[in-house]
C-alpha cells in the first residue's frame, strides 16, 4: 500500500481533506478489481465518478461507483456480496487496501418509478489510518435507465504512485450519453453536482458532441423518464430551485479546491440551453403527450 505520507501530499497539493483523497485512492481500486471480475461484464459505470476515473484526471472528486446493469437478471444480494468477498483478496494483494468481508452489505430497494435497484456499502482501511467507523465506498446500481449510445471501453486513471498488474479498462457511458443524463437529470432533481457537471462537460470543447446529437438523445431520456425539457426560465421555477443554491457549498466544497458560486455556473447554463436547443425546441411541442 502506498504510505500514508503520500495522501497527505496529495491532500496539500489538490487542496482537498486526506479522507476525500483516500476514497479517490479506494475507488480506483475497487473499480480496477470489479473491471477484472465477470460478475461485473455488464455493469456500465456512469456518472461523477466516470468523469474523473475515466474522462478527465483533475476533475471534481467524487464518492459513489453508480453503475447501469445492461442484462434484466434478477438482482440478487448474495450474489454480488459473494463477488465483492472475491475481489477484496486481489485487491489487498495488489495494494494492500483492506475491504472487510463484515463491511459489505448489498440491499434491493425500488427507486422513484417503482423499479427494482440495488445500493451497495463496502467498507474500507486504507493509508490513513480512521479513527471510529471505517469510511464506506457506496455502489448505486440499476437496470433503469436508457442508454440511447453504445457503451465504451475507458482506461481508468490512476494518479497515485501504485499500480495494477495490468491496464485496466472499464465498460462506461460515452461523454455524449453522460452529458445527456447528466443535463436530463439536472431537469428533473436540480442537484449542484448535475449542474456542475452540465456546465464543466459544456466547457470542455474539444469533448462537445454534435449539439444535435445531444438533443435527440435529451428527448429520448426525458420520454423514458417520463419529463418534459423545459425552457431555463421554467427550470428556475423547479420546486427544488432554492435548494440548489443553499446546498450548493455544502454538497461540493469537499470536492473541489476552490469552488465558484452557483450563480457562475447558473448564469453559463443559459449558454448550454441556446447550444443544445438552438431553434428546435418549441417547450410546448410536446404537452399533453
Amino acid at each position: 500500500m502506498i504510505p500514508s505520507i503520500e495522501i497527505l501530499e496529495k491532500s496539500r497539493e489538490w487542496g482537498l481533506r486526506p479522507n476525500v483523497v483516500e476514497k479517490d485512492y479506494a475507488l480506483g481500486w475497487v473499480l480496477a478489481a470489479m473491471a477484472a471480475h465477470p460478475v461485473t461484464k455488464n455493469w456500465v459505470f456512469k456518472g461523477g465518478t466516470c468523469l474523473r476515473k475515466c474522462y478527465f484526471e483533475t476533475y471534481r472528486f467524487s464518492e459513489d461507483l453508480d453503475f447501469t446493469i445492461l442484462t434484466e437478471d434478477v438482482f440478487d444480494g448474495a450474489i454480488f456480496l459473494r463477488a465483492f468477498q472475491e475481489i477484496a483478496p486481489w485487491v489487498y494483494d495488489q495494494c494492500g487496501l483492506e475491504l472487510p468481508k463484515e463491511g459489505m452489505t448489498f440491499e434491493v430497494y425500488r427507486n422513484s418509478r417503482g423499479r427494482v435497484s440495488m445500493e451497495g456499502r463496502l467498507s474500507y482501511r486504507g493509508p490513513v489510518a480512521p479513527r471510529g467507523t471505517l469510511p464506506r465506498i457506496k455502489l448505486d446500481l440499476t437496470q433503469d435507465e436508457l442508454l440511447v449510445c453504445a457503451p465504451v471501453l475507458r482506461r481508468i486513471s490512476h494518479t497515485y504512485s501504485d499500480k495494477p498488474s495490468f491496464d485496466p479498462q472499464v465498460l462506461a457511458y460515452s461523454y455524449v450519453e453522460i452529458f445527456g443524463e447528466k443535463f436530463r437529470a439536472l431537469v428533473e432533481r436540480q442537484l449542484p453536482r448535475d449542474l456542475y457537471d452540465v456546465v464543466n462537460m459544456f466547457r470542455h470543447r474539444s469533448m462537445r458532441p454534435p449539439p444535435k446529437e445531444v438533443w435527440e438523445l435529451l428527448q429520448k431520456k426525458c420520454a423514458y423518464k417520463g419529463v418534459s425539457f423545459p425552457t431555463l426560465e421554467e427550470l428556475k421555477k423547479h420546486p427544488r430551485h432554492q435548494e440548489l443554491a443553499s446546498e450548493w457549498a455544502n454538497m461540493l466544497s469537499h470536492q473541489l479546491p476552490d469552488l465558484p458560486s452557483m450563480d457562475v455556473y447558473w448564469n453559463e447554463l443559459r449558454d448550454v440551453f441556446d447550444w443544445v436547443t438552438g431553434d428546435r425546441h418549441d417547450p410546448h411541442s410536446s404537452r399533453g403527450n
